[in-house]
């Protein structure tokens, strides 16, 4: 694992105790993060892309219902309700409509 990778998840691991969630805003994004992970919703038809859990994430394209995201660099397909890891991350593609995509990244720090 790199270093920097390594330094945020312990610093968000850390800190996550001390926040209940925090709503972040980008171009085409919106990333909500909390305990269990980030839900980034990416808008469609922009470049949308987001930095979350210290990786950059990014919409490529969405077809019917698999969608296909650039996650850390590592590109990834993952059908709508289903899950993939990509980057050390969890992907989980929740939702596609007409004007956005919404998808749920963990890193394995979730609580039970």
């Amino acid at each position: 694992m790199p270093v920097r990778r390594l330094i945020t998840l312990s610093a968000f691991a850390f800190l996550l105790p001390f926040a209940s969630a925090c709503t972040m805003t980008g171009h085409g994004t919106t990333t909500e993060c909390a305990v269990s992970g980030c839900t980034v919703t990416f808008e469609r038809g922009v470049s949308a892309k987001a930095s979350v859990l210290g990786i950059d994430a990014e919409l490529v394209a969405v077809d019917g219902d698999l969608v296909t995201l650039s996650i850390g660099g590592q590109r990834v397909t993952v059908p709508v309700g289903e899950s993939e890891a990509a980057g050390g991350t969890n992907v989980r593609v929740s939702e596609v409509t007409p004007d956005k995509v919404v998808v749920v990244l963990a890193t394995g720090l979730e609580q039970n």
